[in-house]
């Protein structure tokens, strides 16, 4: 079977950027309307989705992983695996003959868009529809995302699966889980039967979960031989607190090598998605994105996408409820100090660690005006003024803010 067909195209390069950008509608004209009518527009901030590299390797795992799982079903191999997930149903002894190998993991620190990313990655990898197959008639949920439960109960996150599964097919998998007598065991077989048929990919969230409960041993075995015994790809999604844990269950660790993210560095990207939320102002007097300000975004929020968009939705909320209706550093100081607060200890950490800009990107930076503080010399920028023949506290305008005080 040609599975190729059944996936929309497998996109790259400038095509997938474009894919992936997910902006709300917007009108300048919502400025002139009422207070109350501001507000309620105002939290569209959290519709935006500007993609980076991250979504880009998070969308090409998730096709390929997918691909990879169709190509093994309805073979041979997976019709011996039927056989030996319904026998160990019977026995409690499961033994994998597909395998898992193309498993893989997506580490980052909480807040960098993992979760995001994977949503807008499922949207274009999916196109939100099942997998139709004629022969045999199947249905099949292309990607199905779990979390993984809060107390990282085994039988929990077995059933869980089940549930979303019924969700998409209409199905009643979950009854025939919590019949009376159904063991853990048991759900082991009847899981892997239903990953086996009616999965492509399965993603678990919030794995980090396993290392705050002493259940956590045991839900990595049995996702272990669900693994084993579904022959599905599995991708699991965490928090790097759970990266020493995984790091001493060699066979999971091997089995789900993937990507790791830490917070976004001060680049061109940063810039970008700047750049692109500052398009969504709610204010009544508009505000320009000055290298300062930016600057003073990315030292405030400690990289991390969801401090910057929570800033930029407090400032405009703080704004307009105060009269002042504008975005100035002002406001933008009183969002972070008022509505930022249980945050400060992490970003102060994260704000230790020094920028990765490069020296070609520093001269990009400069030439388009948004050089960071991290980096600017101010007698560099005051040459090149002289250079350019233009007002030097202007052109300092452009990467500082700068006060001009009568005397």
């Amino acid at each position: 079977m040609d599975w190729n067909s059944k996936l929309p195209k497998l996109l790259a390069g400038e095509e997938l950027k474009e894919a992936m950008i997910d902006v709300p509608e917007y009108s300048d004209s919502i400025r002139e309307a009422d207070a109350a009518i501001r507000l309620m527009a105002l939290p569209d901030m959290y519709k935006i989705y500007y993609p980076n590299k991250m979504s880009m390797e998070i969308y090409t795992r998730l096709h390929l992983a997918l691909l990879m799982s169709l190509k093994k079903k309805n073979t041979m191999l997976a019709v011996k695996q039927q056989k030996e997930n319904s026998l160990g149903m019977k026995t409690k002894e499961y033994r994998g003959i597909i395998g898992g190998s193309d498993s893989s993991s997506i580490i980052g620190v909480s807040g960098v868009g993992k979760s995001s990313a994977i949503a807008r990655s499922i949207e274009l990898v999916t196109d939100n529809k099942l997998i139709m197959i004629d022969e045999p008639y199947t249905k099949i949920v292309p990607i199905l995302q779990v979390q993984c439960p809060f107390d990282s109960s085994p039988k929990g996150m077995l059933l869980e699966i089940l549930r979303v599964t019924d969700e998409y097919l209409g199905s009643s998998y979950y009854r025939s889980g919590t019949r009376n007598g159904t063991t853990t065991d048991t759900l082991i077989g009847l899981v892997s039967q239903v990953c086996l048929n009616h999965i492509g990919v399965l993603v678990i969230d919030e794995i980090q979960n396993v290392i705050k409960n002493r259940n956590g041993t045991l839900l990595i075995g049995v996702l272990m031989q669900l693994i084993n015994n579904s022959g599905v790809s599995v991708m699991i999604v965490g928090c790097p607190e759970c990266i020493p844990f995984f790091e001493t269950e060699t066979q999971l660790a091997r089995r789900l090598v993937g990507f790791q993210y830490k917070e976004l560095p001060y680049d061109e990207y940063f810039v970008e998605l700047c750049e692109v939320l500052f398009r969504y102002q709610y204010t009544k007097y508009r505000a320009e994105p000055t290298a300062g300000m930016i600057s003073w975004l990315y030292e405030h929020s400690g990289g991390i996408v969801a401090n910057v968009v929570s800033l930029l939705h407090a400032v405009q909320e703080i704004a307009i409820l105060n009269g002042s209706e504008i975005m100035d550093m002002k406001n933008l100081n009183d969002a972070y100090e008022n509505r930022m607060g249980m945050l400060h200890a992490k970003i102060a950490i994260n704000t230790a660690v020094k920028t990765t800009t490069s020296k070609k990107q520093k001269q990009s930076l400069m030439d388009s005006g948004t050089v960071t503080t991290h980096d600017m010399n101010v007698e560099l920028v005051i040459q090149d003024a002289k250079d350019k023949g233009v007002d030097v506290v202007k052109h300092l305008r452009r990467y500082v803010v700068v006060q001009e005080v009568a005397l």
